[in-house]
């Protein structure tokens, strides 16, 4: 890292007025610093969850803020990129968390990595000695080519996850460079992070992030989680740096979390919250006091991650067997607990928050 201090914006808003602030939001981070303006720059949404569920995605109006501050402050050379997971349609997700609608109001064009015809995905070596992938993926490192030369912009939400504790930036990365064999990775996912940030920082000529607060989750995230209204947003070209406050902002210690301590380290950015420069809200007070948690889903997956049923990971998700695990997460997820629970946390949400109003009128 060099001398200069990580910088990342924080801001509190409200419904009538939050696209303009996050174009703001990118003025106060070095918006237009931070990106290459002859480089076209990705947009990566963060769809955890294909169903609507707030906290848990990209909400569009954090995308059009995203876009807004863009063209006004680098360039309108834009494209989305989505990708799938085991347990997320990013097809469906686009249409019914209403960002499909902002990319066409913009003109955005859409492409997914997962489809052949839409990008190609090649062999990478990386400049950095990796800490995992290279022994994970042994025949090679596989990326997007589009990805090349491209700016990205990520677009996470503030929320706990039941794998990382957090979630924001840096994982959302996850799934735009690594293919659907991903899961793979799970039993070193923090080493993992650092490593695909490594990579961005070798592959994007600028990198940056708009994270959304306005909603945030806290639980056994990132999908079955409760919901607090909190009216924050920030962004950052550091996605360490965002990360660590983001994680300070929901009473984690960033420094504990394994991945935010080994991309400080590894001088990927800065996640000692006292070393980086935090413009707008003073938020030195702030503790939402989340927590984690376990549901059913990620008790099974602890088990076979993390406890001595580890030594049975390659025959269960290196083999057709994962399958049996995907079928049961989507059932799980979509079959039991939404319908059970979570789509009348939606529907609470939807009808008795400014939020939920503002979601509706896109």
């Amino acid at each position: 890292m060099n001398d200069r201090k990580s910088v990342v914006a924080v801001l509190k808003t409200r419904p009538e007025t939050v696209v303009e602030d996050y174009v703001k939001l990118g003025e106060m981070a070095g918006l237009g610093n931070a990106l290459d303006s002859g480089a076209t720059t990705i947009l990566k949404d963060n769809i955890s969850w294909h169903l609507p569920f707030p906290g848990a995605n990209t909400v569009p109006w954090q995308l059009e803020g995203a876009i807004k501050a863009l063209k006004s402050q680098v360039s309108d050379a834009l494209v989305a990129v989505h990708n799938n997971t085991v347990v997320t349609d990013p097809y469906v997700g686009g249409k019914l968390l209403k960002l499909k609608k902002v990319y066409e109001k913009y003109s955005i064009p859409e492409r997914y990595n997962n489809d052949p015809n839409d990008l190609k995905w090649i062999k990478y070596k990386p400049k950095a000695k990796m800490l995992v992938l290279d022994k994970i993926f042994p025949e090679g490192i596989s990326i997007p080519e589009f990805f090349l030369g491209k700016n990205i912009v990520h677009l996470p939400t503030v929320k706990t996850h039941i794998y990382t504790t957090t979630t924001g930036s840096m994982k959302n990365a996850f799934g735009g460079l690594l293919n659907t064999k991903r899961h793979y990775t799970h039993s070193v996912i923090h080493e993992t992070l650092v490593d695909l940030l490594n990579i961005q920082k070798e592959i994007h000529p600028g990198t940056f992030a708009f994270m959304d607060g306005t909603t945030c989750g806290s639980g056994p995230g990132p999908r079955t989680m409760t919901p607090h209204v909190k009216n924050y947003i920030l962004g950052s070209s550091d996605q360490v740096a965002i990360d660590a406050v983001a994680a300070k902002m929901m009473g984690f210690d960033p420094m504990s979390l394994k991945y935010i301590r080994l991309g400080h380290e590894h001088g990927l950015g800065c996640g000692k919250v006292e070393d980086i420069e935090i413009v707008g809200e003073d938020v030195s007070d702030v503790n939402f006091k989340f927590e984690v948690g376990d549901n059913t889903a990620s008790r099974v997956g602890d088990m076979f991650w993390f406890s001595p049923l580890r030594v049975f990971q390659k025959l269960l998700f290196h083999t057709p067997l994962v399958y049996i695990f995907v079928f049961a997460s989507a059932i799980y997820h979509d079959r039991i607990w939404y319908p059970s629970k979570g789509k009348k946390i939606f529907s609470d949400w939807l009808e008795n928050t400014e939020w939920g109003e503002l979601f509706k009128t896109y």
